[in-house]
């Protein structure tokens, strides 16, 4: 039972090299896209740090995201 699973009458070979491919192809992509999203956290945090206190507050009063984004980062220094 189990063999006939793995070997798929002689396409076992292709069917789950398929799948390791495919697999590593989307941790490639997840984790190059998660890279990503950190560098422009980082820059998004570093312009907010950059403005003058009325607009940082302005900004974080009308902007769910930019809250959201830097207590993320505040929590992962």
């Amino acid at each position: 039972m189990i063999q006939n699973l793995i070997f798929m009458n002689g396409y076992g070979v292709f069917v789950w090299s398929s799948f390791v491919i495919t697999f590593i192809v989307c941790a490639v992509v997840y984790f190059k896209t998660l890279k990503t999203l950190k560098k422009y956290e980082k820059e998004f945090a570093k312009e907010i740090e950059d403005l003058s206190i009325e607009k940082r507050k302005r900004v974080l009063e009308n902007s769910k995201i930019a809250s959201q984004v830097l207590s993320s980062f505040n929590k992962s220094i």
